[in-house]
């Protein structure tokens, strides 16, 4: 029986393979989870008042696009935000975002870009749904290194000419994950005049944009509408896992031009999963609060001054501008994560199941990413065995 090769090449995703190196070894203490970024903050208090509400629509079909109010709420959102202007037709709820980074470049991406194979740019290490979009559409990959050196953004601009012209998507995680670079405005408006300039899209996931640490990041869409680019040259997504502490509810949206949307939303009329009806209510009310969301963040607040102490002195350590992760150096962040577990029970994950190697490098091999997701007592709990375990 013959399978599709263009998923043969696929490594092990990356929480299967940490079980696989872990759970062979008893932990070393109390298991405390650091590994994987759900957020276990409070909910917003009024979600489960929505949701019994409206349980009645659970027998209805789901409004393919997103209800008028919801989108009508979202819209609302991103002029409060981002002072962006972004009327309903350019916007798309999706079931969780990891749906719309994949099928936006299933129903964007061109089959040839400049009579050549397409490629699909991705910051190396990444959110691992960005190569499945690539390898799916049957475009290049092309990983490019997000390093200390490069301040933890993707040097797309240094890239030759010869693949910039055969690029039809470029990804960009800010705040990043899992790094917690944020891109500063002019790194966004020059990533925008090289799209231009070669012709390609701008896929911009800001699920982190409202975890910040010193100034809210600015976003794609504003960037876009003060430099007056066509719309269409950008696609952004949110979402309200983090941002309002909902990985459960599977509820984000992207938003574009009118063409790219309505491209979106014709493969969703065919493929895709729409969102609940009263999934949908809940994300209008929640997409309309902002007073959960600075409690949230002030939660993280306190969890990044218990980290700047508690790590204090050790010279490899960084503050992430954004985001929940600690992106931490070490000789090898296997080893590092195994002798951690084996020793204190933390469990955290080795950087190079993030990335790809590249030429014999792989940018994440000497790092583990540590979730800063659990409640502050076990956060500070988790940091100090890590730290005692590392810097001994």
């Amino acid at each position: 029986m013959d399978y599709p090769e263009r998923f043969a090449n696929l490594p092990e995703y990356a929480f299967p393979r940490l079980r696989r190196l872990l759970d062979a070894h008893a932990p070393g203490g109390d298991p405390i989870a650091m590994s994987i970024g759900e957020p276990r903050h409070p909910m917003p208090p009024f979600v489960g008042e929505v949701l019994a509400e409206t349980l009645g629509e659970f027998g209805k079909y789901p409004a393919n696009d997103g209800t008028p109010e919801l989108l009508s709420a979202i819209s609302g959102w991103l002029a409060r935000r981002f002072k962006a202007q972004v009327s309903e037709d350019r916007i798309m709820a999706l079931n969780g975002t990891r749906e719309g980074l994949f099928n936006a470049a299933v129903a964007l991406c061109p089959e040839v870009k400049n009579g050549k194979r397409p490629v699909v740019l991705i910051p190396n290490p990444f959110y691992q749904v960005y190569a499945i979009a690539a390898a799916t559409v049957g475009a290049e990959a092309v990983f490019v290194p997000v390093t200390e050196e490069n301040g933890f953004l993707p040097d797309f601009e240094s890239l030759p000419a010869e693949v910039l012209d055969r690029t039809a998507i470029a990804y960009l995680c800010t705040p990043g994950n899992p790094q917690g670079a944020v891109a500063p405005r002019d790194y966004l408006t020059r990533l925008l005049a090289l799209a231009e300039k070669h012709d390609f899209k701008i896929f911009s996931d800001e699920c982190y944009s409202e975890i910040w640490r010193i100034a809210p990041p600015p976003g794609m869409l504003e960037v876009v509408q003060d430099t007056g680019a066509d719309p269409e040259r950008v696609v952004v997504f949110h979402s309200l896992s983090k941002r309002s502490n909902l990985p459960g509810l599977r509820s984000g949206f992207c938003a574009s031009g009118p063409r790219n949307i309505k491209e979106i939303r014709q493969l969703r009329a065919y493929s895709g999963a729409p969102l609940p009806q009263p999934i949908q209510r809940v994300s209008e009310r929640v997409w309309a609060d902002e007073t959960h969301v600075e409690e949230n963040r002030a939660l993280y607040m306190q969890k990044y001054a218990d980290v700047a102490e508690i790590f204090s002195g050790v010279n490899s350590f960084r503050l992430p501008d954004g985001g929940f992760f600690l992106w931490l150096p070490v000789d090898n962040g296997e080893a590092a994560a195994l002798k951690i577990w084996r020793e204190t029970g933390v469990r955290v994950l080795p950087g190079a199941y993030l990335a790809r190697e590249v030429n014999g490098e792989n940018p994440g091999k000497n790092y583990i990413r540590v979730a800063l997701v659990a409640p502050r007592e076990e956060t500070q709990r988790g940091l100090i065995k890590l730290r005692d375990c590392l810097h001994k």
